[in-house]
């Protein structure tokens, strides 16, 4: 790595590419939040930055993979690096191997990112993964998008599933104080906002530890007075089913995306003990009917883990009869990749080329159903909420949160506006 001659930190740019989860996001906004408030200049390419910084994910074999392309890549270029998020945590060696120089800092230590960077502009490594374990909110942050803030709620969790690698990483569930949420949530709204992200690892346990509970949160966020909506991130439906009923009462308010993201991970009890998830098959429908019930257009999003360890065709085939059941709108479909350090890497694992046929299997049946489902909308008027520019035009999100394409030269962002929907595609609406 080339080192850089110390200068005024002033006039130096940074480059941020982030990974994973929507609390990534968030921390990466905090990050270049905390840098520009340190009057650090944000740049939209890495050739263009005096420090380049890269918030990683290792929630799947995959995504460590594009990690390790990522690292090795930033690494040519012979700038500061600095690798900060889960990867800085848990895989400090394979980062050393990459880049010796490399200056990490973890997922809880954001607030020292000002730290970090003037140490590596001045070549020093700087390595601080240590646990603050202080809420990461109410901080400066540059917004991605002008329309969303995305709220941490919480950090950690409360399960200790066999598979997953993120806990070791974030630890214990720590719930952020409801008055500091609100306070969040009121200076995003005041800042123009019109849409609110509430986000954590897992939104349901949230308050667990503290004494109090999303619907109590979610109650609070509401009291707020303006035009905004709110998206409610995953809930495991381990905590779910606990809260139920008031959860359900709290997603009346219009404000809040008539939306669940509610993983099952699989449709055979036997796999779910063995991934140790602490619910039944039955405990996940209960849930989703109790939600239909209330919310007949609710928009369900769901997770499955296909070729787990001890995963045989029948217990593939219940996954299966499961989603043909329930019809969920979204799957997000996960090919089993052994985590290091995890109990399921111990497991046997399946031969891959069964994983890779039991995934496309899914795959075609999921397609199937999201298509299906969207073809239900088309003929719908109704108002919605632009979120999203894309090439050609811009996204909007209805009550039930679904994806609608708009397109038009026209600069609607962060309007609300009435479409009619004309058609559909797998993944969204169309409409005029």
């Amino acid at each position: 790595m080339q080192k850089t001659t110390p200068k005024n930190l002033k006039y130096f740019k940074f480059f941020i590419e982030t990974y994973g989860c929507s609390s990534n996001q968030s921390d990466s906004e905090i990050i270049a939040g905390l840098l520009a408030q340190k009057k650090f200049e944000i740049v939209d390419s890495p050739q263009k930055a005096d420090v380049c910084i890269i918030n990683t994910c290792i929630v799947k074999s995959p995504t460590e993979q594009r990690m390790i392309y990522r690292i090795r890549e930033l690494s040519k270029l012979g700038k500061p690096l600095i690798v900060a998020g889960c990867m800085a945590k848990t895989s400090q060696q394979t980062i050393k191997k990459i880049n010796p120089a490399a200056s990490m800092l973890g997922p809880d230590s954001i607030e020292k990112i000002s730290e970090v960077v003037q140490a590596a502009i001045e070549g020093k490594k700087f390595i601080f993964t240590k646990d603050l374990r202080k809420p990461k909110i109410c901080m400066p942050r540059v917004r991605k998008n002008p329309i969303i803030d995305i709220i941490e709620t919480s950090t950690g969790c409360l399960g200790n599933c066999t598979y997953c690698g993120v806990k070791y990483a974030k630890g214990k569930l720590l719930s952020y104080p409801i008055e500091m949420i609100v306070k969040e949530a009121k200076q995003a709204i005041a800042d123009s906002c019109k849409e609110l992200w509430l986000t954590s690892q897992d939104n349901s346990c949230y308050g667990a530890d503290i004494g109090s509970s999303l619907p109590q949160l979610l109650d609070s966020i509401t009291n707020i007075s303006g035009k905004f909506f709110v998206r409610v991130g995953m809930m495991n439906p381990s905590h779910a089913k606990t809260i139920l009923n008031e959860l359900v009462k709290t997603y009346e308010d219009e404000r809040i995306f008539k939306f669940l993201h509610l993983p099952v991970q699989s449709g055979s009890d036997k796999i779910l003990k063995v991934m140790n998830r602490d619910y039944s098959v039955k405990d996940f429908i209960h849930i989703v009917e109790k939600f239909r019930k209330s919310f007949p257009q609710l928009t369900l999003s769901t997770d499955v883990i296909v070729g787990f360890p001890g995963e045989q065709e029948q217990d593939f085939e219940k996954t299966l009869d499961l989603i043909s059941k329930v019809e969920p709108d979204i799957v997000n479909i996960s090919k089993f990749g052994a985590r290091p350090g995890t109990e399921a890497a111990k497991m046997e694992q399946l031969d891959v080329s069964v994983v890779n046929e039991r995934s496309a299997k899914t795959m075609r049946i999921v397609n199937e159903i999201s298509r299906k489902n969207n073809e239900k909308w088309v003929g719908w008027r109704g108002s919605c909420l632009v979120d999203e520019r894309i090439k050609n035009g811009f996204v909007a999100r209805n009550f039930a949160y679904r994806p609608i394409v708009i397109k038009t030269d026209e600069n609607i962002l962060g309007r609300i506006i009435d479409v009619e929907i004309m058609g559909v595609t797998t993944n969204c609406l169309l409409a005029k």
